[in-house]
């Protein structure tokens, strides 16, 4: 009888794990959703909300941006962009901490010129009171030889036939 019910409490803490753990990647899916379509829609007051108080974002070219300078430059942060998707999307829980990763393919347009690019970024959210808060946004340039491939695509954000976003 021990051994059974030894059993069915094991098997139950898996259960609740492993649901809380499923709930978890739900949510940061959509938060990444979320973030990136605020990036498109340079949406500060929706993304405010999903950014810790003490957030920081390291940019490509190795600068440290805090939260308010962060936040001003996101208002204006998508002009100029033609194309826009995010891809290869890669979540790792980590406890009450989580790793966001993905890769976008970008086409902005500059003096009158097109500029084709890829990037990756990683968004490290930590869950505090139930809640899950972007800490800090890291993004990097990417190699050709890294860039993956379309099949890959989780959304995109296609402006250059004034077509809208597509999943």
């Amino acid at each position: 009888m021990k051994k059974i019910l030894l059993f069915v409490f094991f098997f139950s803490v898996l259960s609740i794990t492993w649901a809380q753990n499923n709930d978890d990647m739900l949510k940061l899916k959509a938060l990444n959703a979320k973030f990136i379509n605020n990036f498109v829609t340079n949406d500060t007051a929706s993304h405010s909300k999903i950014i810790h108080p003490r957030f920081v974002c390291i940019t490509r070219d190795g600068r440290y941006l805090n939260r308010r300078d962060y936040l001003a430059g996101w208002a204006h942060g998508f002009d100029g962009f033609k194309y826009w998707d995010y891809r290869d999307e890669n979540i790792q829980l980590f406890g009450n901490l989580a790793l966001v990763h993905s890769r976008n393919k970008y086409i902005l347009e500059r003096e009158g010129k097109e500029i084709t690019g890829m990037s990756m970024y990683t968004d490290v959210y930590i869950k505090e009171n139930g809640e899950w808060k972007c800490v800090q946004a890291q993004i990097t340039k990417l190699s050709p030889e890294n860039y993956p491939g379309d099949e890959t695509i989780v959304r995109k954000y296609d402006y250059r036939n004034n077509s809208k976003a597509t999943n």
